[in-house]
């Protein structure tokens, strides 16, 4: 598939894979800030922002993106961070392709599992907000404001709910609004999504030692917690794992200052 992108600066390649919802939009500023030192590439996955639709969407098919990316980009190496979902698209290329990475960056994701059937559960937390978004009908909502009133009234989280109005944009074939997502994908691939790229997946692989690795943690995101560091270790013996006081999930908005020295401290 062939993958929309942003590109800034010159120097080495840096490629950033946004999260679940997200878009290469959400990292223009870490991107300006690296494109300093850095030809840095935003790529939007499949499925989320300005890049195809797709039916399937599994860590085996966006990893496949990410190698014909950088094989028609004539990339050999590149340093290659992803957050999230990302994240995991990250490792799991860099597993297949460990001669195309020079470093790798994880933020606020661990190589687990995270499917579990109780009420607090990363899965019915996405469940619940891919069925508010399957239920609202962009294609009558007469203003953004319309679409975020309904939002909050199904999603308890406002930062979750400003976060996918990101993703909302003007139909160009109707009135009224549509998803840069394609939302009925990410619902139905919604268990490879939460499970996928586990502790498992790198059983025949481990120790992997073919590049520097970077965790980069926020220190309120239940994402990566203390008893997920023997596993991390497990794959990764010599990674690095850094915390970022007074930052949840979308660290990088959140304390973009602290972000950036870790990143730039291991870069």
């Amino acid at each position: 598939m062939k993958l929309f992108f942003r590109e800034e600066g010159a120097g080495f390649p840096l490629i950033i894979i946004h999260g679940l919802y997200g878009s290469s939009d959400n990292w223009l500023t870490v991107a300006k800030k690296l494109s300093v030192k850095y030809r840095v590439y935003l790529i939007d996955q499949r499925n989320h922002g300005r890049s195809p639709s797709s039916e399937i969407h599994s860590y085996e098919a966006m990893k496949n993106d990410l190698a014909e990316f950088f094989e028609d980009r004539q990339l050999e190496r590149a340093v290659v961070m992803g957050h999230s979902m990302g994240g995991k698209t990250a490792m799991w290329f860099a597993a297949e392709y460990p001669e195309k990475v020079e470093k790798l960056v994880v933020a606020d994701i661990a190589p687990k599992d995270y499917f579990r059937l109780d009420d607090e559960s990363q899965y019915y937390l996405h469940k619940s907000i891919l069925e508010a978004m399957r239920e609202l009908d962009l294609s009558t909502a007469e203003s953004r404001k319309d679409i975020e009133e309904f939002l909050n009234l199904k999603i308890d989280s406002v930062p979750v709910v400003q976060f996918l109005l990101k993703s909302v944009q003007r139909s160009k074939l109707h009135p009224g609004f549509e998803w840069r997502l394609n939302v009925n994908a990410l619902y139905d691939n919604l268990d490879e999504i939460i499970s996928g790229v586990n502790a498992h997946w790198f059983e025949d692989r481990r120790p992997i030692l073919n590049y520097p690795v970077l965790f980069i943690k926020g220190a309120n995101s239940a994402y990566i917690q203390s008893d997920d560091v023997p596993q991390i270790k497990q794959i990764y013996p010599e990674a690095q794992i850094r915390v970022i006081p007074d930052a949840g999930h979308w660290l990088h908005a959140e304390q973009p200052q602290l972000f950036m020295e870790a990143l730039w401290s291991f870069l």
